[in-house]
């Protein structure tokens, strides 16, 4: 008998506009940007390599408010590649397609099936002797979903391999908005062979009566979707049950690089550590790029330089990362501490402002409070998901606040130290 296999794929995003990312290389942001294009069309390249049966996609193919009839096209020509294959395409709306003109107004070729508001499902029939396939899918109108809406499925179908594409946070996902909650209880017990969810941007499994596959977003935006990236191909088996593999697609993986500056003592010993640091990242790299958070820390007589000479940093970084190639520097964080040398060193007035700045200010209730006041405002100006992020409890604003008054008082100290950069190489 001929294996049913299919392409479960979730979250594409597909121009994804990359604000945060554009604001520090507009270059890096126009390349990750490009990226969720060159990675459908991946999806689409895997689904004819394979000769899959199916494409399904569980939603948030789009980001958000798209009103480029670029993006529309782009989608039609991928989509027509695939019903050439004889490949069909089933589709749900997430919460951001919901706010996509896109949704509405794009004509789809015939092998593309859209669910509705309404939950339904398509049967598909077999050769004899073999299990029909029946998908289930239910898109919802609307960005926000806060009821559980699997019992609106329909029942599963007698006889058939039941598949349902579902958008949900699960039982939920920080920083992800609650979108359709469910658990995975309940879809376990659902009578379903596979559910290809989507929403949650970190891949995940579970296995038992059914098959459950969230496969996480194919391209990675940003450092806190680090990692390579993946859709999963599925193969319905003989007996009904589902064997599942992780496809890696990502064009590009950020990652947090650590680079340990302990005792470095000139510009070329710290140049040399981050290139050594970049070619390992590079080395372990699953995607064809990689882009770096460089997270520089220990203790060095160059602290203050290396943080008040950022610009000069981050120069040296991407001249390494341009020679090891196809490795891009997205951030530095330098969290370096400055080592006293002498006593003389120690009576130096800028090391006395920063013993007293850690010892009576930066602790004090009084600055806390205040600091709080300020970062509260701040984080009101933000989007929720942001905020959430950055600061999900009362804990979380703690900590955050703590962490900006050290690097802010670092940083002061760096711009206040005596000597300049060409002094202290």
């Amino acid at each position: 008998m001929t294996a049913y296999r299919f392409v479960h794929a979730a979250d594409v995003h597909l121009d994804s506009p990359l604000r945060s990312l554009a604001l520090r290389d507009p270059r890096l942001a126009e390349f990750v940007g490009d990226a969720s294009r060159k990675v459908l069309s991946r999806i689409v390249d895997l689904c004819l390599d394979e000769q899959v049966n199916a494409l399904l996609i569980a939603g948030d193919l789009y980001d958000g408010e798209q009103t480029s009839m670029k993006t529309a096209r782009f989608l039609a020509e991928q989509f027509l590649r695939l019903h050439s294959a004889g490949i069909e395409v089933f589709i749900i709306r997430g919460n951001h397609d919901a706010l996509s003109k896109i949704t509405k107004e794009l004509v789809l070729p015939g092998n593309v099936h859209l669910f509705g508001g309404r939950a339904e499902f398509v049967e598909i029939p077999r050769d004899r002797g073999e299990r029909p396939i029946a998908v289930h899918g239910l898109s919802f109108a609307k960005p926000h979903a806060p009821e559980n809406l699997l019992s609106k499925y329909r029942p599963p179908v007698a006889g058939a391999v039941n598949i349902g594409l579902m958008h949900t946070s699960l039982d939920g996902s920080p920083p992800h908005d609650v979108y359709a909650p469910c658990s995975a209880a309940e879809l376990l017990s659902s009578g379903f062979r596979y559910w290809a969810l989507g929403h949650i941007h970190k891949r995940s499994t579970i296995e038992g009566p059914c098959t459950v596959v969230m496969p996480g977003i194919p391209q990675g935006r940003d450092v806190g979707e680090h990692g390579p990236k993946s859709v999963t191909l599925a193969s319905v088996l003989d007996d009904g049950s589902i064997q599942i593999e992780e496809r890696i697609v990502s064009l590009a993986q950020f990652e947090r690089v650590s680079v340990d500056a302990s005792g470095a003592a000139s510009w070329p010993d710290l140049a040399a550590r981050i290139d050594r640091a970049l070619v390992e990242a590079a080395g372990r790299s699953a995607s064809d790029h990689t882009v770096a958070r460089l997270a520089l820390s220990g203790t060095t007589p160059m602290a203050w330089t290396f943080r008040r000479d950022a610009d000069l940093l981050r120069t040296e970084a991407e001249t390494r990362a341009e020679a090891i190639g196809n490795i891009w520097i997205e951030k530095i964080d330098t969290a370096c501490r400055r080592s006293v040398v002498d006593d003389a060193e120690s009576a130096d007035p800028v090391e006395a402002l920063r013993r007293t700045m850690s010892d009576e200010i930066v602790g004090s209730e009084a600055f806390r409070a205040e600091a709080g006041v300020i970062v509260n405002d701040l984080l009101a100006q933000l989007p929720p998901e942001c905020r959430r992020s950055l600061a999900p409890d009362e804990t979380g604003l703690d900590l955050l606040v703590g962490r900006l008054a050290s690097e802010g008082s670092e940083e002061v100290l760096a711009r206040l130290a005596v000597g300049s950069a060409q002094e202290v190489r």
